[in-house]
């Protein structure tokens, strides 16, 4: 019987997840699907997980809103360090009757700068926008490869505070800091500078940053793939910065998943190309 995988959230119209994992198990001969679950509240996420079983479903991705929710599902849940370090799940397999939560988004980005961007975190200083699910998993992962100093700032002060008490709680020796305005990033003397919010999905959003805030000598990267250049990005090139927008997150994300729900090596090639044509 064909196994089932898939991506759990809402909404998903959006998604090219099945595009990318379904042409990986097409290209290694593997008798699997994977499809999208919109489930719009807490009741369908529960019920969903509870019957993963009788619907022959083996894993599953999640994202917004669920991220966090699923480490609240009355079932035993046992969780990757990163699980545990980020406070939230993006791939979640099912092994006998206990199943398994990991967080891929941070490696998949940090993947995605050292083999693509020859960009190593270790003692850098980053600044990032926003601070939701993407950005903790980011900054998270940054502060495990050894990042020296991150800013954050959030419109949103109460949720900005809470992700720097989490990575001070997690690794006291990195200064991290929340700051109160986009200026006070001080993006011109940093080495990495992040857009991990939506503004930038939309035409009509506002560019987030001044060039003359840019450091020309800085990687800057949008979360965002869609839109390829965002306002934010254009701005950075203008400024003579390299830019990078969010798509090696979301394959190199991707690639770690598959490898998990298939226990094979991905086709990366494979699975890039598929996301390219899907774009």
């Amino acid at each position: 019987m064909k196994k089932i995988f898939g991506l759990v959230g809402y909404p998903l119209g959006h998604s090219l997840s099945p595009v990318m994992h379904n042409a990986a198990f097409r290209t290694l001969g593997i008798d699997a699907e994977y499809k999208l679950f919109p489930l719009k509240d807490d009741v369908e996420l529960r019920h969903f997980f509870s019957a993963l079983k009788e619907n022959n479903i083996y894993g599953v991705n999640v994202t917004v809103p669920h991220k966090q929710k699923v480490l609240n599902l009355n079932f035993p849940i046992g969780l990757s360090h990163e699980a545990q370090l980020i406070g939230a799940v993006n791939v979640a397999i099912r092994e006998d009757s206990i199943l398994k939560g990991y967080n891929v988004d941070g490696l998949g980005f940090i993947k995605h700068l050292k083999e693509e961007l020859n960009f190593n975190p270790k003692d850098k200083l980053a600044s990032l926008i926003g601070s939701g699910g993407g950005a903790s998993a980011v900054v998270t992962q940054l502060a495990l490869e050894g990042a020296k100093s991150i800013l954050i700032y959030d419109i949103d002060s109460k949720k900005s505070l809470e992700l720097v008490k989490r990575l001070n709680n997690n690794f006291p020796k990195l200064d991290v800091k929340a700051v109160n305005s986009i200026v006070e990033l001080n993006s011109k003397s940093r080495d990495l500078l992040i857009n991990a919010t939506p503004i930038g999905l939309k035409e009509a959003d506002p560019c987030l940053i001044e060039e003359e805030l840019i450091n020309p000598r800085s990687l800057v990267y949008d979360l965002i793939y869609n839109p390829k250049e965002t306002k934010f990005l254009k701005t950075a090139k203008q400024a003579g910065a390299k830019t990078s927008n969010g798509l090696g997150m979301l394959l190199y994300q991707g690639v770690l998943s598959f490898e998990l729900f298939s226990g094979k090596k991905a086709p990366v090639d494979v699975m890039k190309e598929a996301l390219e044509r899907a774009l």
